[in-house]
């Protein structure tokens, strides 16, 4: 699965520097962070009712849709694909009770 998202967001970062012509990821890099933060929250509320909907091919889909809006945005803002791997390794090694992880994390 990592090389999909590295392969993707590269393919992301390229239409950055070299923008397409039809290209729904320039349109969207074109139209900026209060277009990316919309579809991100739209692709979030889909996920969210196919869920509901117990719809399993659905929420692959919506869950596709947005992880793809999630790397548009990280590539808007300049945040490598390095740094979530990394924050996402030290949080699977935390040991502890819920309690305790959910202090940590809003400190955070």
């Amino acid at each position: 699965m990592k090389d999909v998202l590295n392969e993707l967001y590269g393919v992301i970062k390229a239409r950055q520097a070299q923008p397409q012509e039809g290209s729904y990821t320039c349109y969207l890099l074109d139209k900026g962070l209060d277009k990316i933060l919309k579809k991100c929250g739209e692709e979030c509320a889909e996920v969210i009712i196919a869920a509901k909907n117990e719809a399993p091919q659905e929420l692959v889909g919506e869950i596709c849709d947005l992880m793809y809006h999630l790397l548009v945005l990280m590539v808007s803002k300049g945040v490598p694909m390095e740094n979530v791997a990394e924050e996402l390794e030290k949080r699977s090694q935390k040991i502890g009770n819920l309690k305790e992880f959910h202090q940590t994390d809003k400190q955070s």
